[in-house]
């Protein structure tokens, strides 16, 4: 599935809603763009692990779960949840 990730790809939910933006896959996770980091996050990267990636339909990496439960699932650099 990591062959078909691509930098630039929207990652949305499966709901259809703008999770982030694909910076490049690094090993098993999708490292999203600052620029899609928000509030006391902001300004560094996140990371989503690709075993939530449902399918990647033309230029959308489609997670399995809903945007407002994906970000949830987001990681920090270390591994870590996100501390929302």
């Amino acid at each position: 599935m990591n062959a078909k990730v691509k930098e630039g790809m929207e990652v949305i939910g499966a709901d259809g809603v703008h999770v982030g933006t694909v910076d490049r896959v690094e090993g098993e996770r999708i490292k999203l763009k600052k620029s899609d980091s928000y509030g006391r996050h902001e300004g560094h990267h996140h990371y989503i692990e690709l075993g939530f990636v449902a399918g990647v339909e033309g230029d959308k990496v489609r997670l399995s779960a809903n945007a407002d439960i994906a970000v949830t699932l987001e990681e920090e650099p270390s591994g870590k949840p996100v501390d929302l």
